[in-house]
């Protein structure tokens, strides 16, 4: 691919600037989010630092042409191959809570897949997400690539809608609510402009009976208070066999009754957070430990164990630390409240038996997600070689390794024809018409020839 050295070189130096700038874009993300200083460094600067080395190392080998084989001998003379060429214009309509990471993943595929890039960062995030960008476009620039490689758009909402409405885009890239996603798919439909739309999920931990109970807790209670809840691919719900829901509930209470308070985006999502579990306590669950008023944007993880599976805390329709406890019947019935949610991304699933329902194929498909751990939830999705491609609500399109690079890419089949050895373009006689027939089929149809009506039989 053209310029392939000079983009691995701006990925090498991008790294080193986010290295060396670490305790700013720390900073930034802070005073914008109220993430704290070690939660930013191992959430956004070390997942980013990683998938910049995983890029440097794979995209080589992923966007080299690819030798198409397997041709029926009568394509004599014929080499095809399938050459990877870069999208053009991509947009990237940035998200605000994993600031650096999300954006700076999507950045690094736009720009190594070849394209020019611009990004609209998100409105919560703004000074973050444009020095990340400014980082990113001094490096092209210094790398060799083109002047407009990297740009940065406004930060609000409306330069957001105003960009895709005005089109020009042969990609664009958006991670956010399903709300807005619908919106921006409208827009982009209109112009046939391909879209990836990363948008949130409302997924499940499932714990089975044979599960290691205290791991499924530790890994559930962290997976859905990191980053202040504010993970889409976050369980909000655990569906646990009722064999070991008291084993579980007692195991993942000591550390929901000693959580920390964490600050959310803003006020209205922690009101929602406190306000939906303390309707599903007056529905007939039960509180694990006190649920604590919501201050400006703070509350306390909440946790409501004997959840009624319609309350609103169970649906997951909400942003932050709450989490549903539900007791299931096995796994038929754990699968059917799981796909009553309707929105999935990534789905955990606690077992002893892993290796089997890993191999399961119609129980993989059941989930409903594009990625399924199983004795840990969300940290694997961090590894920069594996993709996330969102369902139905969910999304579409992949974001993230192979499968995300290639997909900011389109492929171009190339066929080259040697000029002493082709197929013939005059129509051969009946009798060698009647061999090649037979060459073709290789011998397994009796067909006709041009002597006999067509259906005879030879």
């Amino acid at each position: 691919m053209p310029e392939l050295r000079a983009r691995l070189g701006w990925c090498r130096a991008f790294e080193a600037a986010v290295v060396a700038g670490e305790a700013e874009l720390v900073r930034l993300v802070g005073e914008e989010i109220g993430k704290s200083a070690w939660d930013c460094a191992t959430q956004e600067v070390m997942p980013l630092v990683a998938s910049l080395r995983w890029h440097a190392e794979h995209v080589p080998s992923l966007l080299a042409p690819r030798r198409i084989g397997g041709a029926p001998w009568w394509m004599m003379g014929q080499r095809h191959e399938g050459v990877r060429v870069p999208a053009g214009r991509v947009l990237v309509i940035a998200t605000w809570n994993y600031p650096l990471q999300l954006l700076g993943i999507q950045l690094v595929q736009a720009v190594m897949a070849g394209n020019r890039v611009t990004v609209k960062p998100s409105e919560r995030s703004p000074r973050s997400q444009a020095m990340l960008v400014g980082l990113a476009a001094r490096c092209a620039g210094a790398a060799g690539l083109p002047g407009d490689t990297v740009q940065c758009a406004a930060a609000s909402r409306e330069e957001g809608l105003r960009l895709v409405e005005e089109g020009g885009w042969d990609h664009v890239v958006f991670t956010g609510s399903t709300a807005v996603g619908r919106e921006i798919a409208a827009a982009c439909a209109r112009a046939l402009c391909p879209t990836t739309l990363e948008l949130s999920g409302r997924d499940s931990a499932i714990v089975l009976a044979d599960a290691d109970v205290r791991a499924a807790a530790d890994s559930v209670w962290l997976a859905s208070t990191m980053n202040a809840g504010q993970t889409c691919m976050a369980p909000r719900r655990v569906l646990v066999e009722r064999s070991v829901a008291r084993a579980f509930e007692a195991a993942i209470a000591r550390r929901f009754e000693h959580g920390r308070r964490v600050r959310l985006a803003d006020r209205a999502m922690a009101e929602r957070c406190v306000g939906l579990a303390r309707a599903a306590v007056v529905a007939g669950g039960r509180a694990i430990g006190a649920i604590e008023d919501a201050h400006d944007a703070s509350m306390c993880p909440v946790c409501v164990a004997s959840c009624p599976r319609d309350a609103e805390l169970a649906a997951g329709d909400h942003f932050g630390p709450a989490l549903a406890l539900i007791e299931v019947d096995g796994i038929d019935d754990a699968l059917a409240v799981h796909r009553a949610a309707g929105q999935h991304l990534a789905t955990a699933v606690f077992t002893r038996n892993a290796r089997v329902l890993r191999e399961d194929a119609g129980f993989l498909a059941a989930l409903g997600s594009s990625v399924v751990t199983f004795n840990d939830a969300v940290l694997p999705t961090v590894h920069p070689g594996t993709a996330i491609e969102g369902h139905g609500a969910s999304g579409w399109g992949p974001s993230r390794g192979a499968a995300g690079l290639l997909a900011l890419t389109r492929e171009v089949t190339v066929s080259t024809t040697a000029s002493m050895l082709r197929t013939p373009v005059d129509e051969p006689g009946a009798r060698t018409k009647d061999w090649l027939r037979r060459l073709a089929y290789g011998g397994r149809a009796r067909v006709p020839t041009d002597h006999q009506p067509h259906g005879a039989t030879q």
